[in-house]
């Protein structure tokens, strides 16, 4: 495995992943190279035999505060430290950027990953679902 950051984004690539790591529709594709492109201060991919395996994005304020956001790791390949090397080099690049804070949410099942083997605490936090 080895891990690209700010890789050339295949759109279709980065949608099959996600279908498989969540269960969504794999026919859909979405716009990710636009939307990095616009949002994202970085995205890491990792690769295994020129196969996307996972995946992760960092969105920022432009200042002091970043997002981790799309942790995806192919079912496949899932509790194999793919995920836990895509964290770290994101983390990497948001410090280095100069970005004070790393901001992630995440459901409970989660927890265990980002608190004990990401590194991260648990703080309170709210979220408001937009549309239905």
């Amino acid at each position: 495995m080895h891990l690209e950051v700010r890789f050339a984004v295949d759109d279709r690539q980065v949608s099959a992943l996600h279908a498989r790591a969540f269960g969504g529709d794999p026919a859909e594709v979405r716009p990710w190279a636009r939307r990095l492109d616009r949002h994202a201060l970085t995205w890491v991919g990792a690769f295994e035999a020129g196969e996307l395996i996972g995946f992760v994005q960092v969105c920022w304020d432009g200042g002091s505060h970043a997002f981790l956001l799309d942790t995806a790791v192919d079912p496949d390949r899932q509790h194999r430290g793919v995920g836990t090397r895509l964290v770290e080099v994101a983390t990497a690049e948001a410090r280095a950027a100069g970005c004070e804070w790393l901001h992630v949410d995440f459901e409970p099942h989660l927890e265990h990953f980002y608190l004990d083997g990401c590194g991260f605490r648990a703080t309170p936090a709210g979220v408001l679902r937009l549309l239905p």
